[in-house]
């Protein structure tokens, strides 16, 4: 253990420099070359380790070895830190090593001065994190991972750990991948009677989660509060740049929670203490990302308190205005994201719109007492993206739940937790890569995650 700490205390990743060190000091950096300089006595190299979007420059004696550095390989140098011209710090090497040839001439695809459609890097997945507004991105994505789960454990929200494979379809939409051994050896060797060959390795049906909701729930019947940043699986033939087949989701339940306008308040206040940390801790990433996607840093949604309007007032503006929509306005389909945005542009903030009609939301949703043709349920549409989050009171009647004509079958232990000493609960689903576009205004969802599936491309 004495010689790991060591070996990581000797090497200082670029982004600590600054902050950590002054003229003088000896270190050593370890990273790519990005840019290479000669002169007459010396050889300037830019380098980047992935910390940081910016360079850290290596001031190197030109000798027969170090001629042959080139843009791509990766190097080790020790050195005196110095202040250079423009007023940054720059390494003046004693010794460089190069660790590995970069072989760029030998069909690398990215050219290092070059700026690269995000179509075309979208091509090269497992190179992609070489560019620099790609690597920005998954430094903020973990950035506000963090935020998130730092914030909710000074809550004393319980974080859970909700599965994957499931048995059930959370939403009821029918948009679940599937999930079946390959080996049709393995399914028949595992056959029981009346039970379908393709179902007999957990003898029904398996899907990929939708959402960790219903498992949550379970928990939070015990623990109280709990929460979860798990994967969820949606088979939807859409190639729109807010949807991905695979995705993150921040999901929440409240305990005790019996007000649906108190729900509203507990998603701004954690959306916006989230964000401000990490506006204080990936500041220079966000701006980066912001600047490589021509978008506005003032997130103006952070200042001002959001609106909250009822369904109902909310599409009385939809249909005031419905000649400046392409789609068409329809009281039983919701809104359309070009709706969405406009009752966020009306409203000058973001919209939490409450109490939805109940054939447009699943059957978990608590019920409206003074008018059953409501659910107290939660919409949050934010600038740029439309809807964020969804949310609602979950139905406690035990009785009423499983009447409800969207109760689906096989799901008598969600009953039950109302049955055994159930209590009033509310939650929300946050789409994690949504959250991180907002953020960034990075138009393509697929470039706020390290690996996107979508229709037609499931690579690597």
């Amino acid at each position: 253990m004495f010689l790991i700490r060591r070996y990581y205390s000797s090497v200082k990743r670029i982004a600590q420099i600054a902050g950590a060190n002054k003229p003088g000091d000896t270190l050593q950096v370890q990273g790519w070359i990005k840019n290479v300089r000669r002169l007459k006595n010396n050889i300037f190299l830019d380098i980047n380790d992935g910390s940081t979007s910016d360079k850290f420059q290596l001031v190197v004696p030109r000798t027969l070895e170090t001629q042959k550095l080139t843009a791509g390989s990766v190097v080790s140098a020790v050195g005196r830190v110095q202040v250079a011209p423009n007023g940054h710090y720059e390494l003046h090497a004693e010794n460089v090593q190069s660790i590995a040839e970069g072989h760029l001439q030998d069909g690398y695809p990215f050219s290092p001065k070059q700026q690269h459609a995000p179509e075309y890097v979208r091509e090269h997945l497992h190179l992609r994190s070489r560019i620099d507004y790609i690597a920005a991105q998954m430094r903020v994505r973990h950035k506000a991972q963090k935020a998130i789960h730092d914030y909710m454990d000074e809550l004393n929200f319980v974080q859970i750990n909700t599965p994957i494979l499931t048995t059930n379809d959370c939403e009821g939409a029918g948009e679940v991948f599937r999930v079946q051994p390959e080996s049709e050896q393995l399914l028949k060797q595992m056959s029981r009677p009346n039970v379908p060959m393709e179902e007999s390795y957990f003898d029904q049906k398996a899907f990929l989660s939708v959402s960790g909701q219903l498992h949550l729930e379970a928990m939070s019947y015990g623990l109280g509060n709990t929460y979860t940043f798990a994967p969820a699986f949606r088979a939807e033939n859409s190639k729109s740049p807010l949807h991905l087949a695979e995705f993150y989701m921040f999901e929440a339940e409240l305990v005790y929670m019996e007000q649906v306008d108190e729900l509203a308040a507990f998603i701004e206040c954690t959306l916006k203490e989230i964000t401000k940390r990490l506006l204080n801790n990936s500041a220079s990433d966000l701006h980066f990302c912001q600047s490589r996607a021509n978008a506005s840093s003032d997130l103006d949604w952070m200042q001002v308190p959001w609106t909250v309007m009822s369904y109902d007032e909310a599409l009385a503006v939809v249909v005031a205005n419905r000649d400046k929509f392409k789609t068409p306005v329809s009281a039983d389909d919701g809104f359309s994201k070009e709706q969405e945005l406009f009752l966020v542009a009306h409203c000058g903030a973001p919209v939490f719109v409450l109490n939805w009609p109940t054939q447009q939301k699943p059957f978990y949703m608590k019920v409206s007492r003074s008018d059953p043709q409501r659910v107290h349920a939660l919409d949050l549409l934010m600038p740029s993206v439309g809807e964020l989050c969804g949310g609602s009171l979950r139905e406690s009647d035990a009785e009423l739940l499983s009447k409800h004509p969207k109760f689906p079958k096989d799901l008598s232990w969600y009953v039950e937790l109302r049955k055994y000493g159930g209590l009033p609960t509310g939650g929300f689903g946050m789409g994690f890569e949504r959250y991180l576009q907002l953020l960034t205004g990075v138009k393509n969802i697929r470039d706020v995650i390290p690996y996107p599936r979508y229709p037609h491309s499931c690579k690597m």
